[in-house]
């Protein structure tokens, strides 16, 4: 049996670790192009409707659609990057070893609510499976199972956090009050 520091778990191994920063470079990267094509759809409607007073029926849908994405694939994101808000309050007053294990507690209720918005969301595409939006008539089980995917990234970001002892500050600045 090998011997670990208290307050220390074994290392992920490597090819875990590039999974998930690969994982995380592509939802960074879909996240860019989410808000770029929301923002070109926004921008496009506002000067169709101000100076042609005519909008394409299917920008607000395509910009909702991105919005969505945004949101919840960012949620994703802020519990892997650690930029999600916080208030440290009560940590601040641990000692470094309980504050290692608040902190992960932390991460496995945040990877459990994770997993209870995959469920939830795919309960929700399950019973809206069929309907098509209105403009667009994609299916509307596109917008819907942005919850899922979102769900089980956060899951992962999450336990991959708690795993490792990542304290949430990474690289963000402490505002102190």
């Amino acid at each position: 049996m090998t011997n670990f520091p208290h307050n220390a778990l074994p290392a992920l191994p490597n090819v875990c670790v590039r999974a998930l920063t690969g994982l995380a470079w592509i939802l960074r990267a879909s996240l860019i192009a989410a808000m770029a094509v929301m923002l070109f759809c926004i921008a496009l409607q506002v000067v169709m409707r101000y100076v042609f007073a005519q909008t394409p029926s299917w920008s607000e849908e395509l910009a909702i659609l991105m919005f969505a994405w945004c949101a919840l694939g960012g949620l994703a994101l802020g519990v892997r990057e650690g930029f999600h808000v916080r208030m440290d309050l009560l940590l601040d007053r641990l000692s470094a070893s309980a504050r290692l294990w608040s902190e992960r507690g932390i991460d496995v209720a945040t990877a459990l609510l994770g997993a209870y918005l995959a469920v939830a969301g795919w309960r929700y595409v399950d019973m809206t499976r069929g309907a098509t939006s209105a403009a667009i008539q994609y299916p509307i089980e596109c917008l819907h199972a942005l919850a899922p995917v979102a769900g089980v990234l956060m899951t992962v970001f999450a336990l991959e956090r708690a795993w490792r002892g990542t304290p949430a500050t990474d690289g963000a600045e402490k505002v102190s009050a």
